[in-house]
């Protein structure tokens, strides 16, 4: 018994030995472009690029198969962000896909008005809604990107986005070179 116990001790050790240097040694490194292209984009998930979220769009722009000016909630920054990380030429942000958000926005919710039909819930990629079937909802401010995805399913249209106000929780510096009204 106690020989069988040392054999399979010494059977995960070697094994557990073998997978440590196979995961060393054939490791697969992701994209450092990718890493850098999905860095810049603003992280809101809002599939307003035509992709499923921010880092598939970055991956398509790291592979060729997407141009740098479909995201609207970066904006005109984000696309010469893009272009200069690209060595690309900045292209005006494609009309189709959204225009750009002057302000950082927040979602927000008439809870007198709201039904509690749930299809404000189902359409936010980042679950800042809070609510049940036939009950009030109500928006997490803090997790709110501003996507502006929970309106076109709302059908008492009782949401509203509204600019984030500064407070000292959420300002930032402006980036060099850049006034803090287009930051």
């Amino acid at each position: 018994m106690l020989a069988a116990l040392i054999a399979f001790g010494l059977l995960a050790s070697v094994i557990g030995i073998a997978l440590g240097v196979a995961a060393v040694r054939f490791r697969v490194e992701g994209n450092p472009l990718v890493e850098q292209i999905d860095a810049i984009l603003p992280q809101t998930q809002c599939g307003q690029c035509s992709y499923p979220g921010c880092r598939p769009y970055a991956e398509a722009i790291a592979a060729g198969e997407a141009d740098i000016n479909q995201c609207p909630p970066g904006g005109e920054d984000g696309v010469v962000a893009l272009a200069e990380l690209l060595g690309r030429e900045p292209k005006p942000l494609n009309p189709e896909n959204g225009e750009a958000q002057e302000a950082p926005l927040v979602a927000w919710i008439d809870e007198d008005r709201c039904i509690g039909c749930t299809l404000c819930i189902q359409a936010c990629p980042v679950d800042a809604i809070l609510g049940a079937n036939k009950q009030m909802h109500t928006i997490l401010a803090s997790e709110c990107t501003g996507c502006k995805l929970c309106l076109p399913p709302c059908p008492v249209d009782c949401i509203e986005m509204h600019e984030v106000t500064p407070t000292p929780r959420n300002w930032t510096w402006p980036e060099p070179g850049r006034s803090r009204e287009a930051a």
